[in-house]
């Protein structure tokens, strides 16, 4: 079986079945207890007026996550991958969440590889690996080798896990709410801010089709492009469906295996280079971007190359929050009016945050964006730190917020949060556009944070902008005619 591949189509969240009356019965009762068993300790310390650290909720919590596991262990690997969010401590702590899930019965992959090719597995390929070498949490991974030799990896969803995804989802909106609001989880705040984002990532990364169609996209970008040291597998779009994607097998090892790295004698400086290269192409041009760079998702290959694999997690910037990139980057360059700007959309964000909580007006707001983020861009990364202006836009308005929420108690806040969603404001508590500036900003501000690190193993005397006039090509250049309509698609997050 084969599908259409329009690669300049947006992605297309798949739409969730209807939980299980009784399946959502189990489910809550399930997560009731172990909230209780796990979360009640710390609360009940605190209740009782014991002196305990600003992260005593952090490690019950990701207990939580991961004795749920399926959607609540990929909720954590977010938290894990945003550290410029949550605190360096607690995304430490969830780092755990992105270990290997457990095996699937081969029994079962086999069933879902045929019953999506329409073939049996001996038809379709000339081999087929029972061993994954890949198992995250809502997929696993198997090599195999096609009758020409080719080999492949194939990509299958776990049995159920639509089913499962969508029970979990309906029951972590209310359980997040309850422990900010009414228990007042400090990090619950934040897993309440990206809950929305979370939901449509996954309703995307639940059909496959949307996967393949951002990987052909860039794949021809990149070729396009002339950056021949840059990979995008290619896709089989005959062995491929909802459930199961065949692309090409890159054989490497992650960009941060240093001893691996010597190893193979490879130099990872102009494969990183020409990584940061394409990355920006199609962000400032494209408006689209890799939204996972994590060191596990680019690896350095054996001929030499960097590819850059699992594109379920796609950055898709509507115009405001691409403007506001491409104006971020132009202040660092040296336009000082890109700074008003700048100060113009955090402020229509986050305005009545900064405002009543921090006193912070456009023009100031002005002036502390360009102190933070001029020389986080244009200093060496062994003197930079990319995260910081976003963590501390994010920071300042948590500190509102919570003032905000000091004035008007956890029940009172959580009215009022409740009557802003019922309004299609989003999440972001104190109004303003809604979410896609919000998830937009936390991917970018992700990805800058990917870079960082490694920039500081193999770039540290460089800055992310050094290539500054393939920086300003790039600004000059309007959108590329390839890109995919992005005008009313905001980021999954």
């Amino acid at each position: 079986m084969s599908f259409p591949l329009d690669t300049a189509a947006p992605p297309v969240p798949l739409r969730l079945p209807t939980p299980d009356r009784r399946a959502l019965r189990r489910r809550a009762a399930r997560i009731v207890g172990v909230v209780v068993r796990r979360l009640g300790p710390p609360l009940a310390r605190r209740l009782v007026g014991k002196t305990q650290p600003p992260t005593a909720f952090a490690r019950p919590l990701r207990e939580v996550f991961e004795t749920l596991g399926a959607t609540f262990v990929k909720f954590g690997q977010l938290v894990a991958s945003a550290p410029g969010a949550f605190g360096e401590a607690i995304a430490d702590e969830f780092r755990s969440c992105l270990d290997t899930g457990p095996s699937v019965p081969f029994a079962e992959v086999r069933a879902a590889v045929e019953l999506a090719l329409g073939a049996t597995l001996e038809d379709a390929f000339a081999s087929f690996e029972e061993t994954p070498i890949g198992r995250a949490s809502i997929a696993v991974v198997h090599r195999a080798r096609l009758r020409d030799g080719h080999t492949v990896a194939v990509k299958v969803l776990r049995p159920d896990i639509e089913a499962i995804v969508a029970t979990d989802l309906r029951l972590m909106g209310p359980l997040f709410d309850f422990l900010a609001f009414r228990v007042g989880v400090p990090e619950a705040g934040q897993l309440v801010r990206m809950f929305d984002g979370f939901r449509e990532q996954l309703a995307e990364e639940l059909d496959l089709r949307n996967e393949a169609r951002a990987m052909e996209h860039h794949r021809r970008l990149v070729a396009s492009l002339g950056l021949s040291m840059i990979v995008v597998p290619a896709t089989f779009p005959e062995l491929s469906g909802q459930r199961v994607l065949t692309m090409d097998y890159l054989d490497g090892i992650p960009i941060d295996d240093v001893a691996g790295i010597a190893a193979l004698g490879l130099q990872p400086r102009p494969l990183l280079e020409q990584l940061m290269r394409a990355w920006f192409i199609t962000a400032l041009r494209d408006g689209t971007f890799h939204a996972d760079v994590h060191a596990g998702n680019v690896l350095l290959l054996r001929d030499g190359r960097a590819g850059v694999v699992d594109w379920g997690i796609v950055g898709r910037l509507d115009a405001t929050t691409h403007r506001f990139l491409r104006r971020t980057i132009e202040g660092a360059l040296g336009d000082p009016s890109a700074w008003d700007d700048v100060a113009k959309d955090l402020y229509t964000a986050y305005g009545p945050a900064l405002r009543e909580g921090l006193g912070l007006d456009e023009p100031a707001l002005a002036a502390f964006s360009r102190a933070l983020m001029e020389p986080m861009l244009t200093r060496p990364f062994a003197e930079a730190s990319l995260g910081s202006f976003l963590a501390a836009i994010q920071g300042k308005v948590a500190e509102a917020e919570g003032r905000a929420v000091e004035r008007r108690g956890w029940r009172g806040e959580l009215a009022r949060f409740r009557r802003q969603r019922r309004l299609h404001v989003g999440v972001e508590r104190y109004g303003g556009r809604g979410t896609a500036f919000d998830r937009g900003t936390f991917l970018l501000a992700k990805q800058l944070l990917y870079f960082e690190r490694y920039g500081k193993m193999f770039l540290g005397d460089t800055s992310l902008l050094a290539d500054r006039p393939f920086i300003e090509s790039l600004l000059r250049a309007g959108p590329l005619s390839t890109a995919p309509d992005r005008e009313t698609r905001p980021c999954s997050a």
